[in-house]
């Protein structure tokens, strides 16, 4: 039988057995009443002033997680960390200063800022590039499942890789190319192309900025450079990840490839296309800086229900619990962060999920439940848990992360971060049928958002998560309620002092999504299944790896 036949066949059989199974969990299974009180009452405390907006390693931090553990107890739940409420997650802070101007053979200096944005990643107290040999990767990918390595060939050590945005059939209009097209891979992020360009020995990694295929224009890679970057401690020190990472203006790369010989659009097509070979530029870069470096301590909070005869195998809750602390105050004068939507109200779903699951008895399986930290900060705090995990990762069979339970009415549909990545669709599907929901398509999958919250970190470890939230189309107002209550959010109280408590919300909304939840949590909990990603996935392989421990 040819292969894709049978690996189209084997998914059916696989998502068919699934549904079958889960035929009497979805709707069968009596479902608690979700408690809006509860959700108002944990919203509002968290997103108080009293919290200074829940900044790590500050103050505010042990008055949140003493909170938090405080109704982990009260919901009934046993300390999920070998006995312990909280995991210590340690970081490390580096900031460059007194950074020189990046110099491009004899091509006029570049100048930072302007030009191009730079962090080191290495505890080092000094960075010192010269003149090491520039070469073009395309696109930065090695994707064995996919049959791509835009490194074969070339040997990286000591040179510094040149990198295209995205991945290579960004312009799609739809999804069918081989990295899905319009939406963004794993392989079209930046995290990406600066950890495979370490891998691959290079000393450091400069990515070509394009407005189109990185969905943001210069300005945005400015403000978010400027202040450093965050890291997991580790006792390496980051030693085996690149000595600088940063990015450069398009016309910067331009000016490079004309005096390289090359024109940046000619390789740009190229790099798209299988069999494509790195370009060695005949040029050197040199660059120099100095790092200011701090360290930090925050903890994960992390709650257990213990399974009833499956309780080595386990299903994650996550939530993040941190936001911005004080930030710059708005017109009012308030200058703290509150962060009522992002994430009080995440932790408030979280908190009632496990009331909900102690009502209702043990699952078969064991319920672990972390709020998060950190991941304001780049997802560091399920990073470390993903890198440190309290349960075994292979006998995890999946979760669901919370980020953002909105105060809108109820919704008629569902959308999903990522789309289909894995036969955790066959289980919301069944779902969403019990529960009378429709399942409309992300709106903008070019920007990669799987790739941006507490879920990812452990999808890249190989674990199955749902990152799904209500859709647009409210049962009142419809889509262009849904659309212009995002749009509100976004640019009046996102990531400011203006998302605070209201008391004229209702919770209706949030009860729905928090019932989807639990359904879709006990569907994982009281079966024994184990989904896992679909054939050609970018998670699938390691999900694989550890296959024979689930036998």
């Amino acid at each position: 039988m040819h292969h894709r036949i049978r690996a189209n066949l084997l998914a059916t059989i696989s998502a068919g057995l699934m549904i079958a199974l889960l035929g009497g969990t979805a709707s069968a299974q009596p479902v608690p009443t979700v408690e809006q009180a509860v959700l108002r009452d944990v919203m509002k405390t968290l997103s108080s002033d009293e919290f200074e907006g829940r900044g790590p390693a500050t103050p505010a931090e042990q008055k949140t997680t003493d909170y938090i553990v405080a109704q982990f107890q009260a919901a009934g739940l046993k300390p999920g960390n070998h006995g312990q409420w909280l995991q210590a997650v340690p970081t490390v802070h580096i900031t460059p200063v007194h950074v020189s101007p990046l110099q491009i053979g004899t091509l006029p200096p570049m100048m930072l800022g302007r030009d191009f944005v730079i962090n080191g990643y290495r505890e080092t107290p000094h960075t010192a590039i010269a003149q090491s040999d520039l070469v073009f990767v395309g696109f930065g990918i090695n994707a064995p499942e996919l049959g791509w390595n835009d490194y074969a060939g070339v040997d990286m050590h000591g040179k510094v890789a040149v990198i295209l945005v995205n991945d290579p059939d960004y312009a799609d209009s739809d999804e069918s190319g081989l990295f899905k097209g319009r939406r963004m891979t794993w392989y079209g992020r930046w995290p990406y192309k600066f950890e495979e360009a370490a891998r691959q020995g290079a000393r450091a990694a400069l990515i070509v900025h394009d407005t189109f295929p990185a969905a943001y224009g210069w300005n945005v890679v400015q403000s978010s450079w400027g202040k450093g970057a965050n890291f997991i401690a580790s006792p390496a020190k980051g030693m085996d990840q690149t000595e600088a990472n940063g990015w450069i203006q398009k016309s910067v790369a331009e000016a490079i490839m004309k005096a390289s010989g090359h024109d940046l659009a000619t390789l740009s097509e190229a790099a798209k296309h299988k069999g494509f070979h790195a370009v060695p530029l005949g040029l050197t870069a040199s660059l120099s800086f100095d790092s200011e470096i701090t360290h930090a301590l925050s903890h994960n909070v992390i709650g257990v229900q213990p399974g009833s005869t499956k309780p080595e195998e386990t299903v994650l809750y996550t939530a993040h619990w941190d936001h911005l602390g004080h930030c710059p105050a708005d017109t009012r004068g308030d200058s703290i962060c509150n962060g009522a939507v992002d994430n009080a109200s995440g932790v408030a779903t979280l908190v009632e999920l496990a009331r909900m699951n102690t009502r209702a008895g043990p699952a078969r399986r064991s319920q672990v439940f972390i709020a998060l930290t950190l991941e304001e900060s780049g997802l560091l705090g399920s990073e470390f848990y993903a890198r440190n995990p309290v349960y075994p990762l292979a006998l995890t069979a999946g979760g669901i992360n919370m980020d953002g339970n909105t105060t809108l009415g109820p919704s008629r549909d569902v959308v999903v971060t990522g789309g289909d990545k894995s036969e955790l669709t066959a289980i919301l599907r069944t779902v969403d049928q019990t529960m009378g929901l429709t399942e409309s398509k992300e709106t903008h999958p070019e920007r990669g958002s799987y790739y941006r919250s507490d879920h990812f970190s452990f999808a890249r470890v190989g674990v199955p998560m749902f990152d799904v939230t209500r859709g647009p189309n409210l049962v009142t107002g419809g889509v262009a309620a849904g659309d212009a209550a995002e749009e509100d959010y976004v640019a009046h109280r996102y990531h400011q002092p203006s998302d605070e408590f209201s008391p004229a919300w209702t919770y209706e909304g949030m009860a729905q999504q928090t019932e989807l939840f639990y359904r879709l949590g006990r569907a994982l909990s009281d079966t024994g299944v184990w989904p896992n990603w679909h054939a050609g996935d970018e998670f699938r392989a390691i999900r694989d790896a550890t296959a024979a421990a689930r036998h």
